[in-house]
Formats: structure tokens, C-alpha cells, sequence
């Protein structure tokens, strides 16, 4: 089953919990604390399989996690990382995060990619040994590991993309051009899912062409079964827009075309300005008039027109080099940037919070989702942190710190930052 978008969760290793520990030798009094950090936790990698076509493997699991981190021991021995999680996905993938839709990564050149990255490992008690605090009787726990609800998005990588109603001819085009063998039928919706196949243009030169399920008025909108492979267009150099120029389905050659590009263009705006070449197909059943009057309405749209007829290969030679030098002109294949997450997105969890008093004027802070905030803020920065006090203001933390008595100068451990309580 072809399935080319997915939506999963994903989360990163928690880091593992420092160490409370001491030196026990026969010999050594007081001998110290010497317990030791935990493990950072296992990240979320994406990687690209070359031999993947479809997204289908997330149709059941949809929850991911890598390994948590090992707790630290005593003897300073510090915990095991936690093991990452690689999960393949087909060349061509977008991810993106669900609540903002921002872009995290195109895995269309990325081999790899760390989409939750797993938490860092908690100080063991030997990090707390001050002057005055000797025998530090706490640690730090681990850090959560980023968690992530985010959609993938298979959008095919193809040079050239075949649009037009059902049963013009686009199956019988990329069969006749390429090596692909889709399946060929006198119905409409033959073609269920996306075909690609790859043109040889001669001297190690080709380019990759694709054949878009048949598309129909109001796919835009989710009418009909093309609805959900128009996203395969958008990256797509070139289209070539196929029409059954003789009408024998009972259509207007002209509505066709016309009713497609509003589709197109509906579906993304930016198809507009896509390069486009007009076929004329099934010219054998076609009377001289209907092809005339068909390429004279498309040319004065300032439209490429060509004829042809697939079965037979009259034409398609001719169509595939004009279809080469234009490739030669035209830029590569569109690639999607990374985009930041907005910030509004990643405090919509920013909810629930414990807070422990370690020592006298030590208070340890732990929320689960203050990492991916603290991704986001650059401590060097001032307006950064004027930020993150008014995050922590605004999530309630120095309210409950406050009724646990902080004083002025008390120290306030948050995963990996520390700052004095300054009121």
C-alpha cells in the first residue's frame, strides 16, 4: 500500500540520574563523595533507505523512543549512554513539527538527521563538594530527552511530473519513455499510487520522471483520489500537462486543461509559475479540427504544444529532448530549508513542574518541558534571558519557589542552567 504522509511521536532518551555516593577504603577516613554523573540518552536519528518507497511502515506504530541513559555509581563510575534510535524513512521526506508545521528537515540530500536529541546525564555528588558543603547528600537528576509530535511528508524527487485527468494517457507515456511498467487501463483511476521512471537521454545522461494518480475537479480540495498525491508536484522542475485531445470520454479538451491548472494552482500557488508543457494525447482518435483548435487556444496562453500518441510512440522522442534541454536551463530540484520552530510551539506544554530544596539555598527545578525551551535560548543573550524569566514567571516556578522561602543569593538548578535567586 502506497502511503506518503504519516504523523508519529518521537522522543529522545532520557539522561540518567547522578550518584549519591562516598569513598569507603579501610584506612581513609572521610573519604569524599565520589559519586558519579549519569548517562546521556539515546537520540531519535532519521536516515534516509534508498530502498523505501512509501511511509507505510508508520501506519502502525506510531511512538518512538530511544534509550535512556544508565545512572551514574559510586567509585565516580559514570553511567552508560543510552543507545540512539535510528528510523528510516524514503529519500524525499519532509518532517516537520505538527503544532507550528515548521520544516525540521528535508531528507531529500541529509543522510542523517538527530530530530530529538537525548537528554545529558545528571551531575553525581562529587560536582557539589564545596568548602563548605563537604558532604553533599544529593545529585542532579537526568535531563528529559526532546519530544517531538511530528509529520512526515513524502513529496516524490522527480525532474519531471505528468498531471492531467484520468485516463489521458500518463501511464502509457512514462511506460513507453522509461523502464516503468505502471499499470494501463481503459478506466479511469487505473494509476493508484505514483509511478517513477527514469529517461536515458544517451552518454549517461537521464532524468527522473513521474506519473501523478489522474487528477480531477476539486482535488484541491480533497475531491476524487488525486487530492492526496498532488503534494508530489511541488517538487517537480518541470510538468508536462497531458490531455485527450479527441474528447472520446465525453470532456472538452479545453475545460480539462483549464479546470487542472485552477486545481493546481489552488492546491499551491506557486505551480503557477511552475514551467509547463502542453501534449496533446490520443491524436489518433482525434479529428485535424479538435487538434487545431485545441493547440491554437493552448499557444495563445503562451503554452509549449506538442502531439502525441503514446501507444505508438509518435511524438514522444520528440517530447522527452524538448523536455532534456528545457531541464538543462531550468534549477534543481526544490529542497526545503530547515525552519525554527516558533517559540509559541514549544511552550504549549509548558505545564507541570516539581521543585525540591537540596541543601540549605539549593533548590532543584525539574520540568519536562523546559529542554526544548532551553534549546531556544542562548544564555550569552540578554533579551534571551530576560525571556526565559518571563517563561519562568509566567509557568508559576518562582511563584512555588517563593512559598518554598528562596532567599536573595540562593542558587536555583534548572536541568542544565544555574543562576542565583535575585527577587
Amino acid at each position: 500500500m502506497f502511503v506518503d504522509i504519516a504523523k508519529i511521536k518521537i522522543k529522545g532518551g532520557d539522561g540518567g540520574a547522578g550518584a549519591v555516593a562516598f569513598h569507603r577504603e579501610k584506612y581513609v577516613a572521610a573519604g569524599g563523595p565520589d559519586g558519579g554523573d549519569g548517562g546521556k540518552g539515546g537520540d531519535i536519528v532519521f536516515v534516509v533507505d534508498d530502498n523505501l518507497a512509501t511511509l507505510a511502515d508508520f501506519r502502525y506504530k506510531r511512538k518512538y523512543s530511544a534509550q535512556n541513559g544508565e545512572p551514574g555509581r559510586g567509585g565516580r563510575c559514570n553511567g552508560k549512554k543510552g543507545q540512539d534510535l535510528e528510523i528510516a524513512v524514503p529519500r524525499g521526506t519532509v518532517i516537520k513539527e505538527v503544532n507550528s508545521g515548521a520544516v525540521m528537515a528535508d531528507m531529500s540530500r541529509t543522510e542523517r538527521f538527530v530530530a530529538a536529541k537525548g537528554g545529558r546525564g545528571g551531575w553525581g555528588n562529587t560536582h557539589f563538594a564545596t568548602p563548605t558543603r563537604q558532604v553533599p547528600r544529593f545529585a542532579k537528576p537526568g535531563v528529559p530527552g526532546e519530544e517531538w509530535e511530528v509529520s512526515l511528508e513524502l513529496k516524490l524527487l522527480a525532474d519531471v511530473g505528468l498531471v492531467g485527468y484520468p485516463s489521458v494517457g500518463k501511464s502509457s507515456l512514462i511506460s513507453v519513455v522509461s523502464q516503468a511498467k505502471p499499470k494501463i487501463g481503459d478506466y479511469h483511476f487505473t494509476t493508484l499510487v505514483p509511478n517513477l521512471g527514469v529517461v536515458s537521454m544517451g552518454e549517461g545522461n537521464s532524468f527522473v520522471i513521474a506519473d501523478i494518480p489522474g487528477l480531477i475537479e476539486g482535488a484541491s480540495d480533497g475531491v476524487g483520489l488525486g487530492h492526496q498525491f498532488l503534494r508530489h508536484v511541488e517538487r517537480c522542475r518541470l510538468l508536462i500537462h497531458i490531455v485527450d485531445v479527441s474528447g472520446h470520454e465525453g470532456r472538452e479538451p479545453i475545460d480539462d486543461f483549464e479546470k487542472l491548472n485552477a486545481e493546481l494552482i489552488k492546491f499551491n500557488p506557486d505551480l503557477a509559475q511552475r514551467p509547463m508543457i502542453v501534449v496533446g494525447n490520443k491524436i489518433d482518435m482525434a479529428e485535424p479540427e479538435q487538434i487545431d483548435t485545441f493547440k491554437k487556444y493552448v499557444q495563445d496562453r503562451g503554452y509549449e504544444y506538442y502531439s502525441i500518441c503514446a501507444p505508438i510512440l509518435e511524438g514522444t522522442k520528440e517530447l522527452m529532448n524538448v523536455c532534456w534541454q528545457k531541464l538543462q536551463e531550468l534549477p534543481p530540484i526544490k529542497e526545503y530549508e530547515p525552519e525554527e520552530v516558533p517559540m509559541e510551539a514549544l511552550m504549549q506544554d509548558a505545564t507541570g513542574f516539581s521543585i525540591t530544596q537540596q541543601d540549605d539555598g539549593y533548590f532543584l527545578v525539574e520540568a519536562s518541558w523546559f529542554p526544548k525551551v532551553l534549546k531556544g535560548i542562548d544564555i550569552e543573550d540578554y533579551e534571551s534571558l530576560q525571556y526565559m524569566q518571563r517563561v519562568l514567571e509566567k509557568s508559576g516556578i518562582f511563584d512555588a519557589l517563593r512559598e518554598k522561602g528562596i532567599q536573595e543569593g540562593d542558587i536555583v538548578s534548572l536541568y542544565d542552567i544555574e543562576f542565583e535567586y535575585i527577587p
